[in-house]
């Protein structure tokens, strides 16, 4: 009998995890709109994806992974709003079946596996968002902690980040 390495078990346990627990409709909702609130965030710090969001008003954007989906909408103003049982203009589904292979792809600086479906004009805004904004963590973290230990705590986590990529390496291997 084969024996599956530690990376593995954990890699099949929080899959397994994701897939077969249910939370609260609630819980879902509410996260999901904080992630929308968070994605807004970012964009309103880059006028430019403002600007090409904004030229995609009242698109409709699906994002699906396994059974979970969340449509958007670009508004007027050039940030994403939550909306339901729209035609979808753009589906993503993630191909993916483990979150933790997902993280780990986004870890190593890789996209994770997209299948895209629809307009291509609208595919390639999404895509400009996607390699061109980025979340200015020390920016957000300056403000309520100050410079100094904003530049130190990014720091002490890149170093996180680059530890977790490295065994992420040797465990693949």
């Amino acid at each position: 009998m084969a024996t599956q390495s530690p990376f593995s078990l954990v890699s099949d346990a929080i899959t397994q995890f994701a897939t077969q627990t249910r939370p609260p409709a609630w819980v879902v909702d509410e996260t999901l709109n904080r992630v929308v609130l968070f994605l807004n965030h970012v964009i309103s710090r880059e006028p430019e994806a403002q600007n090409r969001l904004a030229r995609q008003k009242g698109r409709c954007i699906q994002l699906q992974w396994q059974d979970k989906l969340i449509q958007l909408t670009p508004t007027p103003a050039g940030m994403f709003e939550r909306v339901n049982g729209q035609r979808t203009d753009l589906k993503l589904t993630l191909t993916d079946a483990s979150p933790f292979d997902m993280a780990a792809a986004v870890l190593k600086g890789e996209k994770p596996g997209v299948h895209v479906e629809g307009d291509v004009q609208l595919a390639a805004e999404v895509n400009w968002l996607i390699d061109h904004v980025r979340w200015d963590v020390t920016e957000d973290l300056s403000y309520w902690l100050g410079d100094a230990a904003a530049h130190t705590l990014v720091g002490m986590g890149k170093q996180a980040v680059q530890a977790i990529q490295q065994f992420a390496r040797k465990a693949a291997s």
